[in-house]
């Protein structure tokens, strides 16, 4: 089992570790056309969101965090970092999703600043994927604004929690690229 008291703060978010609990302040903000293209199914009721949380804890190379304000403590939503191999030096960024308040603002770029800190800075990992279901658009923008360089798309890769067989996008971050990516998301948090 992962460890999972990984905390991350800055930029006027904090990632906490995810704990069931949180699923009575995170549950509300979510509904199921937010949670389209996730390959879970929505979690219907709080107690739901908590059992989600609960399977999160304990997939190996998993890290779960329950996105809050930094200052309020406040939930804005929720991220991951998965598929964690240390000895390949690589890490995935996903299963995020933010209430609808909290899209398209400061929320997101502070959380990936602080996750891929983490990976290149303090993980020394060469390489942080992303993905999504290609017909989310709106994640496609965000990882690419991130500065996410598109790698590819797999075929009837993944199925939806309706039951639709859906492409994924994949985008990568290199070590390499980290500076130029850093820089990029400072200047949008600056701004």
């Amino acid at each position: 089992m992962t460890d999972h008291s990984l905390d991350l703060v800055g930029f006027g978010v904090r990632l906490a570790p995810a704990h069931p609990d949180d699923a009575i302040e995170a549950w509300p903000l979510t509904d199921a056309d937010l949670w389209r293209g996730m390959t879970t199914p929505w979690p219907t009721t709080v107690d739901e969101y908590a059992e989600r949380v609960d399977q999160q804890r304990a997939t190996p190379g998993m890290f779960a965090f329950t996105v809050r304000d930094a200052e309020t403590g406040e939930v804005r939503g929720s991220t991951t970092f998965y598929d964690h191999v240390p000895a390949q030096g690589r890490v995935e960024i996903g299963t995020t999703w933010y209430g609808r308040p909290f899209q398209g603002g400061r929320t997101n770029p502070a959380a990936k600043m602080l996750l891929l800190t983490q990976a290149f800075e303090t993980w020394g990992v060469n390489r942080v994927a992303l993905r999504c279901d290609a017909r989310n658009d709106r994640s496609a923008r965000a990882i690419q604004r991130l500065g996410g360089v598109p790698e590819g798309r797999l075929r009837r890769h993944r199925i939806a929690a309706d039951g639709t067989v859906g492409d994924t996008l994949y985008f990568s971050i290199l070590r390499e690229e980290w500076p130029r990516v850093r820089a990029g998301l400072e200047a949008r948090l600056a701004g």
